[in-house]
């Protein structure tokens, strides 16, 4: 649980790092609800992480704010990565994301890319497996080994 605690506290100091110096940002407080955005739909693994963290944050009395989970997974999560790109410097704002942080762009055609957010922390591993069709020009030469 101080795990946790620790990855909360230091997840909402760093999302506020924009240009200040980290004594600053240690001494932020939210001064509003802290809107904590999922580019999925409910239920699935980032919405129910999402959830998680807030409810931990809400019992251990870990921000004076609430964290209001959001679900913004129109355009297959384009619409809530930019939502948050949108809000550059907002302290308020976090997103927690998946694989389709990489893929939806490249999917899409968005005007978003992975490295216009600054990753705060890895809360989990999820595995990252791209599929094509059989037929896929894509598909790397196949030798007597690989099945």
């Amino acid at each position: 649980m101080k795990a946790l605690q620790s990855v909360l506290k230091a997840s909402l100091v760093l999302a506020t790092l924009s240009g200040a110096g980290l004594a600053q940002a240690q001494a932020w407080e939210p001064s509003k609800p802290i809107e904590f955005v999922v580019p999925a739909g409910t239920g699935g693994g980032a919405d129910q992480m999402a959830r998680f963290i807030q409810g931990v944050a809400a019992k251990h009395n870990l921000t004076k704010q609430p964290i209001v989970v959001v679900n913004r997974s129109g355009g297959a999560g384009a619409e809530g990565f930019l939502a948050v790109k949108g809000a550059n410097g907002d302290a308020h704002k976090i997103i927690i994301s998946l694989s389709n942080l990489f893929t939806t762009p490249l999917a899409t055609g968005v005007p978003f890319n992975w490295r216009d957010l600054t990753p705060v922390q890895m809360l989990a591993l999820d595995q990252f497996v791209l599929w094509v069709n059989d037929e896929s020009p894509y598909i790397p030469p196949r030798n007597s080994s690989t099945p």
